[in-house]
């Protein structure tokens, strides 16, 4: 069995997740779940792959369905199970959608961010409020790695949304004193991500559909991916850190594992880690996206004592072997419907 490190900070502390049938979300409730968290999950929509449910989490937390629209039902939810602490995960993250549907990305994570933040604010019993914000925030710049003191100067509809959501959060932590601080990780990578148009879990199902991989831009954008359990340490040492700490109101913090990669470059590095002699198939047709990210965490290493765990490698290969057996358990319900 996997021995857990425990850390009696979360023994049955309240902790409000939304997001938590997204990539990131359903690996922090079992993170979450292991240290003896009493978590509380809003869930908008089922998601029948989600990790959520594949590792049957959601026995184990109490769920609330309704989304961030509703600005009652979020203060009625944070009082009546008198939450501690908050993450906030739930955003329309696709990139070409909120290039195709500004509004709905606009509603959900701008409106949805204050919304959740005004009844943080009313709810005496919260002590920390994390919110996940994006490198994308920061925007086209002429000089890389970001770091924390540079303006947030978004452009395009996605980036201009988490921007938005980070400067609502440090305006409530300013002027209302909430205890509220801002993570801002790259791309997320790991077991669960069934959104395909991703290059890393549409790469890895190409190849083992024996397909050629689809880029959908030139191949030459430039991101900083985070494998998924390095993230989620990042949210919980933000969240023991801001509880204990005052100081960390308004504050934010970059997360990175320090490695950046070409879009193209990625995707030879999964066919290479998969044995594959697969060649790419660039479509050229992204638009509105920035052209190069990368991040210093310097401050996340100094401040709270975070490091990444895992490299680029090393998380690959625990991502490919989360979807290989992923298809496999597929395929194996599909011979025999009785496979579970």
């Amino acid at each position: 069995m996997e021995s857990v490190v425990m850390n009696h900070f979360w023994q049955d502390r309240r902790v409000f997740v939304t997001g938590a049938s997204g990539l990131v979300g359903g690996w922090l409730v079992e993170a979450l779940l292991k240290q003896g968290a009493d978590v509380v999950v809003l869930l908008r929509d089922w998601v029948p792959h989600s990790r959520l449910l594949h590792k049957k989490l959601i026995e184990k937390v109490t769920i609330v369905r309704g989304d961030l629209s509703c600005p009652k039902q979020l203060e009625r939810i944070l009082a009546e199970y008198e939450i501690k602490s908050v993450i906030h995960l739930a955003a329309q993250t696709i990139v070409p959608i909120a290039n195709k549907n500004p509004l709905s990305t606009f509603e959900s994570n701008i409106a949805g961010t204050w919304n959740l933040l005004e009844a943080c604010r009313l709810t005496k019993s919260i002590d920390s409020v994390v919110l996940a914000s994006s490198d994308k925030a920061y925007g086209d710049v002429p000089k890389l790695p970001y770091d924390e003191t540079m303006p947030l100067a978004a452009v395009y509809p996605y980036d201009v949304s988490k921007a938005c959501a980070d400067m609502i959060a440090q305006s409530y932590a300013k002027s209302f004193g909430l205890p509220v601080a801002i993570t801002r990780c790259g791309n997320f990578f790991g077991g669960g991500d069934l959104n395909w148009n991703r290059i890393i879990p549409g790469t890895i199902r190409s190849v083992i559909r024996e397909q050629a991989p689809i880029i959908r831009s030139n191949g030459t954008l430039i991101r900083d991916y985070i494998y998924v359990e390095d993230a989620v340490s990042a949210y919980m040492t933000l969240c023991e850190h801001l509880s204990n700490n005052p100081n960390l109101k308004g504050e934010a913090f970059n997360f990175s594992n320090g490695s950046q990669y070409t879009v193209l470059e990625l995707t030879q590095l999964i066919l290479l880690a998969m044995n594959s002699s697969s060649k790419p198939v660039l479509l050229n047709e992204s638009k509105g996206e920035i052209q190069a990210q990368s991040l210093d965490s310097t401050k996340a290493q100094t401040m709270l004592g975070w490091k990444a765990l895992f490299g680029i490698e090393q998380g690959l290969k625990k991502t490919i072997d989360w979807y290989q057996s992923y298809f496999e358990e597929k395929r194996l319900c599909t011979v025999n419907p009785a496979v579970m």
